[in-house]
C-alpha cells in the first residue's frame, strides 16, 4: 500500500515563493543583459558610419555620455604616432582636464587601474590587445572614480571599439590622403563635412557655445601675380603651419580651397573667439609678406557663434555674410556679428 506524505501548505507556498523570487532575478538578468546589448549594438552602428580615427573617439564619447558622465576620452598609439583627446569641459578645467591625460597618455611607468590628479579628477587606463600599444584612456567628471557598473559598460564597448579603431588605423593612410589639403596639410572641406554635425550635436546636448571663423588671405592675389605660383604656394603653406600652432588640438582648423579657410572652436562663445582672431590678424601681419612696396598680405576673418536649432547652411551663410563685411570695411581686419 502506497502511503501519502502530507506537505504543509504553508510549506508549498514557502517554495512557490522561492521559485517566483528565482525566476524574477533571472527575467532581471535577462532584462538587463538585453538592454546592454542593445546599447553595444548601438555603438556598432555609430562607430560602423564613421571612418577617421578622431570622428570615433567623438562618437564614442557622444554614445558614452548618458551612461556614463565624463569629461574626456583620449587615445593614443605609439607605433603609428596618433593621438587624438575629446574633452567636453571647458576654461581652466579643460586645460587642466588634458594636461592630466596628456600626461597619462605618454607615461609607461604608470600601470594603476585608477589616476588621481593634483586637482581631484579620476582617471582609468585601458590596453587594447588588438591595436597595438593603444590605449583608451577615460577621465570621469565630478571627482570619483568609475563604479562597477560604469566600469562594466566601458569593458564590454571595449571591442566594438578596439576593433572600430583597427579599422580606422589599417586605412589611415588612404584616410590621410582623402582628408588632407596636399598643399597645407591641413584638413579639407571633407572632415569639415565629417565633423561638423557631431559638433553641433555636443554644443546642442551641453548647451555650451560653438563658434565658427571664415578666414581669406588679403591680397594673395598679387602674391601670385607679382611673385609667382611658387611663392604663393609657399605662403599658404607658412599661413597654415602658423594657425595650425595657434590653434587648439580639439579645433577645428580647414582649408576649403585657394586662400579661404574655416576655424570651428568647440566650447568657446563669440568673445574668446575674437581674442584668438585677432591674435591670428596681427600674426600673419607680422610675417612681413609683400607683393610689392605697397601690397602687404593680410587676413580678414568673419566671426559668429551658432545659435541654437541654427541649420548648418545658414549659420555658414551668415558667416560669410560678416566676412564679407570685414573685407568690405578695409581688410586684415575682424567682424563679429
Amino acid at each position: 500500500m502506497i502511503q501519502s506524505r502530507f506537505i504543509p501548505t504553508d510549506t508549498l507556498i514557502s517554495n512557490a515563493g522561492v521559485e517566483v523570487d528565482r525566476m524574477m532575478v533571472e527575467l532581471e538578468h535577462f532584462r538587463k543583459q538585453t538592454e546592454r546589448l542593445d546599447l553595444i549594438n548601438q555603438l556598432h552602428i555609430r562607430l560602423a558610419a564613421v571612418l577617421d580615427l578622431a570622428g570615433m573617439i567623438e562618437a564614442y564619447s557622444v554614445w558614452l555620455m548618458p551612461h556614463v558622465e565624463h569629461e574626456l576620452i583620449g587615445y593614443s598609439n605609439v607605433l603609428r604616432s596618433k593621438k587624438h583627446l575629446f574633452c567636453s569641459s571647458h576654461g581652466p578645467l579643460r586645460r587642466s582636464v588634458i594636461a592630466f591625460a596628456e600626461k597619462l597618455m605618454v607615461d609607461e611607468s604608470k600601470n594603476a587601474a585608477c589616476f588621481v590628479s593634483d586637482d581631484g579628477h579620476f582617471a582609468h587606463k585601458w590596453m587594447m590587445e588588438t591595436v597595438d600599444n593603444a590605449g583608451l584612456l577615460l577621465v570621469l567628471k565630478g571627482g570619483r572614480a568609475l563604479d562597477s557598473q560604469e566600469m562594466d559598460l566601458v569593458n564590454d564597448s571595449l571591442f566594438v571599439l578596439s576593433e572600430s579603431l583597427r579599422r580606422a588605423l589599417e586605412y589611415e593612410v588612404l584616410f590621410e590622403a582623402a582628408r588632407r589639403d596636399v598643399l597645407t596639410g591641413l584638413a579639407n572641406r571633407r572632415v569639415f563635412d565629417e565633423r561638423i554635425s557631431s559638433k553641433m550635436d555636443t554644443a546642442r546636448r551641453s548647451g555650451r557655445p560653438l563658434t565658427m571663423a571664415s578666414l581669406d588671405l588679403d591680397r594673395f592675389k598679387q602674391i601670385n601675380d607679382n611673385l609667382g605660383h611658387q611663392r604663393g604656394d609657399e605662403v599658404l603653406r607658412q599661413v597654415a603651419k602658423l594657425m595650425a600652432e595657434m590653434v587648439r588640438s580639439t579645433d577645428l582648423l580647414v582649408r576649403i580651397g585657394g586662400d579661404e579657410f574655416l576655424l570651428v572652436m568647440d566650447d568657446t562663445d563669440q568673445k574668446s573667439a575674437r581674442v584668438l582672431a585677432e591674435r591670428l590678424c596681427q600674426a600673419i601681419d607680422q610675417l612681413e609678406i609683400w607683393a610689392d612696396a605697397e601690397t602687404k598680405l593680410g587676413v580678414s576673418i568673419g566671426l559668429a557663434q551658432w545659435q541654437k536649432d541654427e541649420g548648418l547652411e545658414a549659420w555658414m551663410e551668415r558667416v560669410d555674410d560678416i566676412l564679407y563685411h570685414a573685407k568690405a570695411n578695409g581688410r586684415s581686419q575682424v567682424s563679429i556679428a
